[in-house]
């Protein structure tokens, strides 16, 4: 069966619920390319007519914005317990530095951290939990994850859907072509964020890069003689 025929037999339901699911349980907390694969279905319907770009939209925005009022509960009610907890299940994602990064962050921009969180991605899985754990007014909390999730599910969905509709015969021609720009940008993505989180450890207090290298360090004193006695 050629590619063309296979994704037209996708159900439509199937994708809004994957979207909606992945994205809501990201932004929950756990770890998950929620980005990679809103732009995968956003390509996938500008290929195929059956899937309706603004349903898709619209199970994003619901996921974002479930998905960060139900990590802001769970963080409001577990706690500092929570993010150790995180810490020790996704230690790559959910490191001691990321986390201390994220809450300074928060500390800092507040409400504009709920917001520009939904275009960073480590912010993105942390944004809900940590909002709740530092006990932020549930109002503001809502007020910039409706809006982020908006702008960020939304708009995602509006650009590369656009994107794919100017490129609809290119997409026609050679089909597996959004799926493997997809695939480059994620792998991209997962790159630089790893790139960034390593620097950062680095960086930071104790990290990898404050090491001192064995034998580097000051020599020990020598003992100063005691004069014999008389």
């Amino acid at each position: 069966m050629h590619i063309d025929q296979w994704l037209e037999t996708v159900p439509a339901v199937s994708v809004y619920l994957l979207v909606g699911v992945v994205i809501g349980l990201e932004s929950l907390g756990i770890p998950l390319p929620g980005e990679i694969i809103l732009v995968s279905a956003s390509l996938l319907a500008a290929s195929q007519d059956h899937i309706n770009p603004y349903i898709l939209g619209a199970s994003a925005i619901a996921g974002a914005v479930i998905g960060d009022s139900i990590g802001y509960l769970i963080g409001h009610k577990g706690g500092q317990p929570l993010l150790a907890w995180l810490s020790r299940k996704f230690p790559k994602h959910c490191s001691a530095e990321n986390l201390a990064s994220a809450e300074r962050s928060f500390q800092k921009w507040g409400m504009w951290a709920v917001f520009v969180g939904r275009f960073i991605a480590l912010l993105r899985i942390f944004a809900g939990p940590l909002a709740g754990v530092l006990r932020m007014p549930y109002w503001k909390f809502l007020i910039a994850n409706v809006l982020g999730g908006i702008v960020w599910a939304g708009g995602t969905t509006a650009v590369i859907y656009s994107v794919g509709k100017v490129a609809e015969d290119w997409l026609k021609r050679f089909s597996w072509l959004g799926l493997v720009a997809a695939l480059l940008f994620g792998l991209g993505s997962m790159l630089v964020m790893k790139r960034r989180a390593k620097k950062a450890h680095g960086a930071a207090p104790g990290g990898a890069g404050s090491e001192v290298a064995p034998g580097a360090g000051p020599e020990p004193a020598e003992p100063t003689p005691v004069p014999a006695a008389d």
